[in-house]
């Protein structure tokens, strides 16, 4: 049914835990688990407003974050893939899911910016809206 699922990731805890449903999901179709982190330079001026010292520690980041994509992919004895991408979230998951035809993508309802931003994670929501394929979202609870 699904031969690649993409796992974005931004190494949050709802993250982790899409990240396990996604791992999970590719145990039991026998795919192969892609998981991805955008350095989105948007928040890093928000955040720190150093850019090239500051895209350099969210790049560790990501590449930390990847690492437990890649756990939950030995755990369940699954194939991983990883990248870290630069640009606006949402806009680069969806192209990533077109390059690479992936055929489904398990996501954090919420993940670095909080709860309260909305129902779901405003990436996630965006990615609900444009994505081509389905999208499974994973709640913090």
């Amino acid at each position: 049914m699904y031969d690649k699922i993409l796992a974005p990731t931004d190494g949050s805890d709802v993250s982790r835990r899409a990240v396990k449903h996604a791992a999970a999901l590719a145990d039991r179709c026998d795919s192969v688990v892609h998981g991805l982190f955008v350095t989105d330079s948007g928040s890093v001026e928000k955040v720190a407003g150093k850019y090239p010292a500051s895209m350099h520690d969210l790049e560790e980041t990501g590449h930390d974050a990847l690492r437990k994509v890649e756990d939950f992919g030995a755990q369940f004895d699954v194939p991983v893939e990883t990248a870290v991408e630069p640009g606006v979230a949402h806009e680069e998951i969806v192209e990533y899911t077109d390059e690479h035809d992936i055929d489904v993508i398990v996501m954090g309802t919420h993940g670095r910016q909080g709860v309260g931003r909305y129902l779901l994670g405003s990436v996630t929501e965006r990615v609900v809206r444009t994505a081509d394929v389905p999208v499974v979202t994973v709640g913090g609870h």
